[in-house]
């Protein structure tokens, strides 16, 4: 059973202590100076004084207005003014630096006004007969002396001054904790735009490996499938193929199970980066071990490339092989084209079996796009990666399947 939620009470006890000294210096000056016939009025002041500096942090509207119905009692009553009355001072510095921003803009407003009402109503004998019942005569002669008109714009000047420097401090103290806190936010900002972009490089480093995966346990499973749908038309007498044939099982199944473990390594950092071999024409010579046909053409001069694009034109040429041989015709060859005219572009065609008549799809001029499946996605996002593209299409006149692959050409310093 859990407690009802109770208000923190304890965060108001230094305003709660900071008032109720405030209060006793008020009512103290008001004991001490007997020239006041009426001591109601400053008793009210002296308890509005209080109320207003302790309300300055946590409520610093209240604080303004209790402040204004001090001055407009003091108008109303004919009451002087206390000497404590300049812990105003407080109130003004509570106001710009916790309060809002009509309240900010009050205060600011209130100085100038609260010293020019101030000079206006009060008289400047009040001080003198004020330091006589002080009993500090010096000083009240000096005041005497010193009352005339100019003493207006002299007491303008300090009570405005009096305000305005802890309003200035105040909104000092607002503006270096908003900046505080401008980069408290930046650096969660930050913070939350690092783990972004951490967890979309791990998302990319997850599609990266099951790609690769799947180009070569794809691949591998394709060749392998090959191989033994050739080795049941085998005449039982011909040992020596069937034996070869098995070799080639085995070495396809070995070799696929060394490039999971290396791009397994290389994903989890404890191999190098990238396969071993890149080669396309033993990439070839592997299709062609496993008993299919494979015509392979190259035009232009080949060029060295960066081993990023090396092992992206392998992929690609493997996943366009893998892809001939489980959904072409097996007695009928396999065209891989290399054409190095500014760019590298690789071209697998396979022999289809035919659509029926009534199932065929609408065409425009006999080829239609081939909507991408895992591998045609995989394959495009390798080539995009690097600045390629792909198209694959499906030829009905003849039941054809191609798939193109264009690689920007960047060759290696020698």
């Amino acid at each position: 059973m859990t407690r009802a939620a109770t208000p923190d009470w304890r965060g108001w006890v230094p305003d709660l202590l900071v008032g109720l000294t405030v209060l006793g210096l008020a009512l103290v000056e008001v004991g001490r100076f007997t020239y006041y016939e009426a001591p109601q009025g400053p008793v009210l002041v002296a308890f509005g004084l209080a109320a207003s500096v302790g309300l300055a942090r946590v409520v610093p509207s209240a604080a303004l207005g209790i402040a204004w119905l001090v001055g407009l009692s003091h108008l109303a009553t004919g009451t002087n003014p206390l000497v404590t009355e300049v812990l105003f001072a407080m109130v003004a510095f509570g106001c710009a630096r916790w309060g809002g921003a009509v309240t900010l803009w009050l205060s600011a407003l209130s100085i100038p006004v609260s010293a020019t009402v101030l000079v206006l109503w009060v008289s400047p004998y009040i001080f003198y007969e004020a330091l006589q019942v002080a009993g500090v005569d010096g000083l009240a002669d000096s005041a005497a002396r010193s009352a005339g008109d100019d003493w207006r714009l002299t007491a303008a000047l300090m009570g405005m001054a009096l305000l305005a420097a802890p309003w200035l401090g105040g909104l000092a103290f607002r503006y270096a904790d908003r900046a505080r806190r401008s980069r408290v936010s930046q650096v969660s900002a930050e913070a939350a735009r690092d783990q972004a972009e951490e967890i979309a490089r791990l998302r990319d480093e997850q599609a990266r490996l099951a790609h690769d995966v799947h180009d070569v346990v794809g691949h591998s499973l394709a060749v392998i499938l090959a191989q033994a749908e050739s080795a049941q038309y085998l005449p039982d007498a011909d040992g020596a193929k069937l034996k070869q044939t098995m070799e080639n099982i085995a070495t396809s199944a070995r070799t696929s199970l060394d490039d999971v473990r290396q791009v397994l390594a290389s994903a989890s950092g404890r191999g190098a980066p990238g396969r071993t071999s890149t080669d396309l024409d033993s990439l070839i010579e592997g299709v062609r071990a496993s008993g299919h046909q494979v015509v392979s053409t190259e035009y232009g001069t080949p060029q060295p490339l960066p081993p990023e694009l090396e092992v992206v034109a392998f992929r690609v040429l493997q996943e366009m092989l893998t892809n001939a041989l489980k959904h072409g015709s097996r007695d009928q060859p396999v065209r891989v084209e290399r054409h190095w005219e500014g760019e590298l572009r690789i071209e697998v065609q396979n022999v289809v079996e035919p659509v029926p008549e009534e199932t065929r799809p609408v065409a425009v001029a006999g080829t239609q796009p081939v909507a991408g499946g895992q591998g045609v996605d995989g394959m495009r996002r390798r080539l995009e990666s690097v600045g390629g593209r792909l198209d694959v299409r499906r030829r009905h006149d003849p039941p054809t399947f191609t798939a193109t692959a264009w690689l920007p050409v960047r060759t290696v310093a020698r």
